[in-house]
């Protein structure tokens, strides 16, 4: 398995790219994941159903199943948030595994930069980020420069940039 990330600040469009790039990725032949970072909690069962009825009772964890999906949720209750290493371990093998977010990570990743979002650029400090992607021109960037909307150079920067699992010490 290979990872490769996207970073950026809030509202740059990482998740917008991400779902450009799954299709060009998948249609490549590739079979990909995603693994992405919530700064605030999140839900993804909600109460009256018997899953979140599970884990106010206090489960640890709830794993519900379909004909169509499983979804696996665990409460941290006092534990801290897990490490991207740690998180890797519960995904299971596919070619490609892009991480949204974690960009403090030492993971090769692109960052998703716009002007118009008013922060900084996180490649000026970060040697991990192998390119930028943005809406527009980027003088100041010390990596390679990519168009926004140029799906096809980025897939293949990603492919061939991405690094085995194994090399990340995980």
């Amino acid at each position: 398995m290979r990872l490769f990330g996207l970073t950026g600040w809030s509202g740059s469009g990482k998740t917008t790219l991400m779902t450009k790039l799954l299709p060009a990725l998948i249609g490549q032949g590739l079979q990909v994941s995603t693994l992405k970072h919530a700064h605030k909690g999140f839900d993804i069962d909600h109460p009256g159903k018997d899953s979140h009825t599970h884990r106010m009772a206090g489960a640890t964890e709830v794993l519900v199943s379909s004909p169509k999906r499983w979804a696996l949720v665990r409460e941290l209750r006092d534990e801290p948030e897990p490490t991207l290493a740690e998180l890797l371990s519960h995904m299971s093998p596919v070619d490609l595994l892009l991480i949204e977010g974690f960009k403090r990570d030492r993971h090769p990743k692109l960052e998703v930069w716009r002007r118009s979002v008013g922060k900084p650029l996180i490649a000026a400090g970060d040697p991990t980020i192998v390119a930028v992607v943005s809406d527009g021109p980027v003088p100041e960037s010390p990596v390679p420069v990519l168009d926004l909307d140029d799906i096809g150079a980025i897939t293949a920067l990603i492919v061939e940039k991405a690094l085995p699992l194994k090399m990340m010490g995980s």
